[in-house]
């Protein structure tokens, strides 16, 4: 096609015609003002393109081209103005890796690829859970299409653009899909859904580019495929000579080794390309290998039992904790702290509350929503606790925002509670109950666990667990982890005298880059004085 408008310039005088072929590439024009713009199609190719649209016909030819500037667009025609207004619509509902297509085939109309969105800071893949739409159901900006588990939760996908389901890429239950990568197919008009029954998403455009560069010039073009197909050569060859499958040996050297009841595989060849020649299994018979590597492998087959197992696959939150925790104790200098406090007067506090809450109507605080109170004043009281590190500074933080961590059948989460210390006891108790039960049901959202300054893990009121160390949940520079309450012998007044009481044991686990020893010390006896004075935290 190119060739030819170049080689009958007569036809160059339907440029402006030609370039509304549905194989030209697709492009928009933009302008400060409201008014159309006046500049002349081949103007505009010199301006962008900098050779001009003649030229720029005789390099697109009749393949695939790539898209200028990665904006999507509705129609395959050139379009010499663009509002503003309409602009900042597409340019934005492309940030959400949704791709509009083009083809110059007729029977692949105009449609637009959905990508894996990113949902989280930390997302790099997800798993598909549950699509709510099917193929060919209407779509409209604002309604579900999927629900997608990402590396904390799981999250709603609303659609971008209206339009009709015309192919899911991704069945339900598709693992491991990485961000960006098509995972559906809308179009705009509902009969273009049946051209997309066996659709399969191109590979990007990425081998579209270096094609583009050889084409104008064919002997660039042999040049380049004759080295491509000599190292093509070169590499099968000793790709399968050390295949355990097929090994290489003379026809003689294979009757002696089959006579001696001798493997191959376990014969070294000296031959060209490591073929296996008579010499070698002569030589291996004679160092006598044959009796030393029979009998160890008979002995592993008659001792060794099977084992009975089940593999369980691993979950997205699964794969994050495991290397996040992984990270964090592999980067972060931890240390640990623990201290014995009374818990008798709290308790007694507690069960004043409780019979205001029932009285009123409310429900229970329970021990845990006193402890991340407790914390939250002593972060007040001593702010170097919440801080984190960074390789230019230590970020120290103005909020106190206390994750809670929640164990679930699918895994460990943390929900936050913003603005821990601003809130009343019973409010703090609500969203922990909240939180945990949208936990339990892996329905969190991104807002509901991100933002947290420092972390309470608590072993004891559920499981009775009297001590334990904690792994800092990076990026934090601490957390508290608390055990189980029990009662003690104390002594009392007199010499003679003994009390009991109850005691909880509460270990705090420190980044030393930010917190040192005397800090962690510090926050710990605030922690304590809160819980074993609790009506100093109403104050």
């Amino acid at each position: 096609m190119a060739s030819r408008i170049i080689n009958h310039s007569k036809k160059l005088k339907h440029v402006s015609a030609l370039l509304r072929r549905d194989h030209v590439v697709p492009f928009r024009c933009f302008s400060n003002s409201t008014q159309p713009s006046l500049i002349g199609k081949e103007d505009i190719f010199k301006a962008r393109l900098n050779y001009s649209s003649v030229e720029r016909i005789s390099k697109c030819g009749t393949g695939n081209v790539t898209m200028l500037s990665g904006i999507s667009t509705t129609s395959t025609k050139l379009s010499s103005t663009m509002a503003g207004p309409k602009l900042f619509k597409e340019f934005i509902s492309s940030q959400m890796r949704s791709v509009r297509g083009f083809s110059s085939s007729s029977d692949l109309p105009p449609h637009q690829e959905i990508g894996m969105p990113s949902l989280s800071p930390t997302m790099t893949e997800g798993n598909i859970a549950r699509w709510l739409k099917k193929e060919g159901d209407k779509v409209a900006p604002g309604e579900v299409l999927c629900e997608v588990e990402t590396d904390k939760a799981t999250v709603e996908m609303e659609c971008m653009e209206e339009g009709f389901l015309a192919k899911i890429v991704k069945e339900e239950g598709a693992k491991e899909i990485q961000v960006g990568e098509v995972i559906a197919i809308t179009v705009e008009d509902e009969e273009d859904i049946q051209k997309f029954k066996d659709y399969t998403p191109s590979s990007d455009t990425g081998p579209a580019a270096p094609e583009a560069k050889p084409a104008p010039s064919p002997p660039k073009e042999e040049k380049v495929e004759k080295p491509a197909s000599a190292p093509e050569a070169k590499i099968s060859k000793p790709s399968s000579a050390p295949s355990e499958d097929r090994i290489f040996a003379s026809p003689l050297a294979r009757k002696l080794a089959e006579d001696n009841n001798v493997p191959l595989s376990s014969i070294k060849g000296t031959g060209p390309e490591g073929r296996i020649v008579k010499a070698d299994v002569e030589d291996f018979l004679a160092s006598g290998s044959k009796e030393t590597t029979a009998k160890p492998s008979k002995q592993v087959d008659s001792k060794v039992p099977a084992l009975d197992y089940v593999d369980i696959p691993h979950t997205q939150i699964r794969k994050v904790t495991a290397s996040r925790l992984a990270f964090s104790k592999q980067t972060i200098p931890h240390y640990y702290l623990t201290v014995d406090t009374c818990v008798d007067k709290m308790m007694g506090l507690r069960s004043q509350l409780n019979s205001f809450q029932e009285a009123s109507g409310g429900k229970r605080i329970s021990v845990n929503d006193l402890v991340i109170k407790a914390a939250a004043l002593a972060l007040r009281k001593v702010p170097q606790c919440n801080s984190s590190w960074t390789d230019e500074y230590i970020r120290q933080f103005k909020n106190v925002n206390i994750n809670v961590a929640v164990q679930t059948e699918n895994g460990l989460y943390v929900p936050v509670v913003k603005d821990a210390d601003k809130k009343g006891l019973s409010t703090i108790g609500e969203e922990v109950r909240f939180l945990a039960q949208k936990a339990k049901e892996n329905s969190l959202k991104p807002e509901d666990y991100e933002g947290g300054t420092f972390t309470v893990s608590n072993l004891g009121g559920p499981f009775g667990i009297k001590q334990f160390c904690a792994v800092i949940n990076p990026p934090q520079a601490a957390i508290l982890a608390i055990g189980s309450a029990e009662k003690r012998v104390v002594p009392g007044a007199g010499p003679d005298q003994y009390n009991v009481a109850s005691y909880m044991s509460v270990t705090l686990s420190c980044d030393h880059r930010v917190i040192d020893g005397a800090i962690g010390a510090e926050w710990l006896k605030a922690f304590k004085g809160y819980i074993e004075t609790p009506e100093s935290m109403l104050l």
